[in-house]
This record gives structure tokens, sequence and C-alpha cells, in this order.
């Protein structure tokens, strides 16, 4: 039987097993996809794992106590919290004046933006459309833990973080109507884009991070650690060098064109933080550890009732021995954690430190990442199961406080 050879050849370079003109081997898109599915089938697996536990203890969490409480559905659930004022922007947009009052000024407009779109592209609710961003940005976000675990520390360390990270009491976030939804996984993107020099993409991901929430401002610092790095290590001269620049230009973007906008419908650029200021009654200073810490002294010395107690204080202080205990251990490695990273790191801390009403919660904690991951590096045997134990049990109480109920806040 005779060879069409003509035939065998069109159809090698068809299936793109191989280059042409150079011989060298290339994989089809079946090959290549495949290849990246066993490389992150690790993240995949725990992060898809994790959610569809928690998605199941909601429901049981719904079923039993929904009846005591009056909960209208399941999606209350998920829509809790923060998650309100998120899906009132992108119902109705922003308030026009700013009063003394709670108004959706406080919050910054990208997540509104993304819900109102994957709620009108796929014909769902609100609450669902959120609830998708975030379990989306979630898996985003724990690949790229892992792609970055395993560049600061190996591939050993790097799956020990993926576990921490998804098991983190903060990843309640990535099964609620929240903006670290989407937050997190760019600030990790950025900071991939940083080591790895691609600087207007790095921008980018910071400039759209940056119209997500005030605590994203940490990014512009953390473009400008990025960019002294490489000004000192090669000169001014060095195009390249020059060209890190572009990161930290184009990192306040968003906040900009928030500024912009909010100037324009409210007469000051900075509403949003006289919103926050007048309606929460929040600010910043360097007594808001201290004032946590008399407050709880006086709830439980004072009132004599367990019960009336806001779990939100004692969880926050516990939070701050975690923080402290992790930059003391950041700083000890940081011959592997790049200055952008720690600088990303500091002033998340500084800023969770100073807020009078919002001390370092799970959900800020895992803001600051690296804090947390830190602890899949330094902890080993026995001292690192007690810890996977301990965060996985916290994981699943404290989700059902911040589920039903208004006890913890994420």
């Amino acid at each position: 039987m005779e060879v069409d050879h003509e035939l065998v050849d069109t159809r090698l370079m068809c299936s793109a097993d191989v280059l042409p003109e150079s011989g060298q081997p290339r994989l089809g898109r079946s090959a290549r996809f495949g290849n990246w599915f066993d490389e992150n089938k690790w993240p995949i697996t725990v992060y898809t794992s994790t959610r569809v536990a928690l998605f199941g203890f909601a429901v049981i969490l719904d079923a039993v106590f929904g009846i005591f409480i009056h909960r209208e559905s399941l999606s209350r659930e998920f829509g809790n919290w923060d998650g309100w004022w998120y899906i009132r922007i992108a119902t109705i947009g922003y308030h026009h004046s700013i009063g003394h009052v709670q108004t959706s000024l406080g919050f910054f407009p990208l997540y509104s933006m993304a819900i109102w779109l994957v709620a009108h592209a796929l014909f769902c609710s609100y609450v669902i459309a959120g609830f998708i961003i975030s379990t989306i940005g979630g898996l985003v976000a724990t690949i790229q833990v892992q792609r970055l675990a395993r560049d600061w520390w190996g591939p050993a360390v790097a799956r020990k973080s993926v576990l921490l990270f998804c098991l983190f009491p903060g990843s309640i976030i990535f099964s609620m109507v929240y903006s670290e939804g989407i937050l997190i996984p760019l600030v990790l993107g950025c900071l991939l884009a940083l080591s790895h020099k691609k600087w207007v993409l790095a921008g980018v991901l910071a400039g759209v991070a940056t119209a997500v929430g005030p605590d994203a401002l940490t990014v512009i610092p953390m473009c400008l650690a990025a960019s002294f790095v490489q000004l000192r290590k090669y000169g001014w001269h060095d195009t390249d060098a020059r060209r890190s620049l572009i990161a930290p230009a184009l990192s306040p973007f968003g906040a900009i064109a928030f500024a912009s906008f909010l100037w324009a419908w409210t007469g000051t650029p900075f509403a949003s933080f006289i919103a926050q200021s007048k309606g929460w009654h929040e600010r910043t200073t360097p007594l808001a550890m201290p004032n946590q810490l008399l407050m709880l002294i006086h709830e439980i010395g004072f009132r004599l009732r367990w019960s009336r107690i806001n779990l939100n204080i004692p969880i926050g202080l516990l939070g701050l021995v975690f923080l402290i205990v992790g930059l003391r251990w950041l700083w000890r490695d940081r011959r592997t954690v790049p200055l952008e990273a720690t600088v990303f790191t500091i002033f998340m801390s500084f800023l969770m430190v100073t807020s009078l009403h919002v001390p370092p919660t799970p959900r800020l904690l895992i803001t600051a990442f690296p804090v947390v991951l830190i602890f899949a590096k330094r902890l080993q045997g026995r001292a690192w199961t007690r810890m996977i134990w301990i965060t996985g049990a916290l994981f699943f109480l404290l989700s059902a406080f911040t589920y039903v109920g208004s006890f913890i806040r994420p």
C-alpha cells in the first residue's frame, strides 16, 4: 500500500505537533491544557473541595436557623454584610449627596459594575452574579498563590500555602458578595507581573485594582517598591529599569477615575472617604487597637454578660497577634520574599492596626496574603498539622456566625 506522504505532512502541520520551519515540537491546545491542568490540579481540587463543603454548610445553616431568624432565602447569607451595599450600587447606583448616615458612597465601584455586567449577561440575580464573581476570583487567586509560593519557597511549600489559603477563615469572602473576590486576584496578578518584569501588565492590573476599594491603594507603594529595586540595581540609564516606572504610573488610575466621577457626581473627589467618616465613623488612629482592647474589657467587666460582647473585637485582637507573628517571620524571610510583597504587606498591616472599627479580621489578613502564607513556610511537622486542623475548624465555625445573623463580620 502506497503512503501519501504529502497528506501525512499536512496532517502533522494541522495538528500543531511540530513547527514546520524549526522542526521543534509544539504542543497542541489539548496538550497545553492538559499540562496546565496537571500543574494546577492541586489548587483546583483543594479550592473546589472547600467551596463545596462551605456551600453545603451554608445550606444546612439555612435549614436549621432559617426558621428562627426569618431569613428570606439562602442567597441572603451570601449577600450578607457589605454585600447588600454592593448589590444596591449595582441596582440603583450612587447617592447624589453626602449625609451623616451610611450611604453607598462609602464603597468603590468596580465590583458592583462587574455584578451588574454578569447579572445581565447570565440573566441571573445580583446576588448570584456577585457570588459567581467571588467564587471564580477565589479560584484564580488560589492558582496564583501556588505559583507565587513556588517562586518564593519551592513546590512543597506551595502546596501547603494553597491548603492554608483555602482553609483560612478569611477565605469565606470567596463565597460571599465581597469585593475581595476580585481585589485579591488582581493584587496577586500584579505581584506576579512585577516579579517577571511585565511592567505594563502590572500597571494595568494595579490600576484596575484601585477601583475596587480603598485598601487597594496599597498596590501603589508596592509598584513603587518594585521600580525602586530595578532602578537601584541597574541604574537610571538602563532602558528596562526606566520602563519599570510604568507600573506605579498606571497604578492609581482606578482611584483617580472614581474620584473624578465623585467630583462630578457629588461636588467633591473625597466623597467616599467623607461618607465612611460620617456614616460609619471610620478614621485612622494609632490608638485603634488599644481602643479595641478597652472596649473588650468594658464589655466583659461592666456588662457582665458574655452574650452582649461584640465578637468582632476579640477576633480582631487575636488577628493582631497573628499579624505580629506573621510580620516577624516575613522579616526573617526577607531574602526570599520580594521587597514589593513586603511593602504591600506593611501598608496593609498599617491600615488594619490603625482603623478605628476594622481591626485585623480574617478578611483583611487574607487580603494581606503574604502574612498568611509565611505560616506555611515556617511551620513544620506537628505544628503544621495542628495549624491546619485549628484553621479548618475556625473556617467553618466563624463562617456559621458570619452567614447567620449579624454576629461576626467577614
